[in-house]
């Protein structure tokens, strides 16, 4: 199955798009932005107080959510850029979704579900307990899944848990 435009606009509304780096929201360097009052201005600027940045950003995070070895304080990047590498880390979670999960899928929940993995990771999606119960032909099941997804270091996430109900009721052909 291919990805939709439903699907990439759902990707896109929660991920943004940032064309300067940025710290993940969840490390010690994040956190201190956001106590400070300064998570805002670090996204839009990509700037940081130097004296800040003897924390850990990691991983830092570029474009429409890319994370990777190449993504560090100070990279900055084009749109077109933003775009294609989008498309590129798409179809990753497109493949993932494609290769996992041995139940007929309708658009809905493809996207849902690949929307999932490209947030969550491909490692996390083959263990989990959605991918086991939806492959079991327990959609009901697995759709109550998403909302179990919504920490990072630990700490509930109203952001993410925002994320995983907009996946389950895609998941489910409902408005989101």
């Amino acid at each position: 199955m291919n990805y939709s435009k439903a699907g990439l606009a759902l990707t896109e509304h929660f991920e943004g798009c940032y064309l300067h780096a940025y710290p993940d929201p969840a490390s010690p360097l994040g956190k201190e932005l956001q106590r400070l009052g300064m998570w805002r201005n670090a996204l839009n600027t990509g700037v940081i107080a130097s004296a800040l940045l003897k924390l850990s950003g990691a991983p830092w995070t570029i474009g429409v959510g890319h994370t990777g070895p190449e993504v560090r304080y100070g990279l900055t990047w084009t749109q077109d850029q933003a775009d294609a590498q989008l498309l590129a880390d798409v179809a990753g979670a497109v493949a993932t979704v494609n290769r996992l999960v041995k139940v007929a899928l309708t658009q809905a929940e493809f996207d849902a579900l690949v929307d999932f993995v490209f947030n969550v990771g491909a490692g996390n999606f083959a263990g989990s307990t959605l991918l086991k119960l939806l492959n079991a032909g327990n959609r009901a099941a697995a759709a109550h899944e998403f909302e179990k997804w919504d920490m990072a270091a630990g700490k509930h996430l109203a952001g993410l848990l925002r994320r995983r109900i907009a996946e389950e009721h895609e998941f489910l052909g409902e408005p989101v």
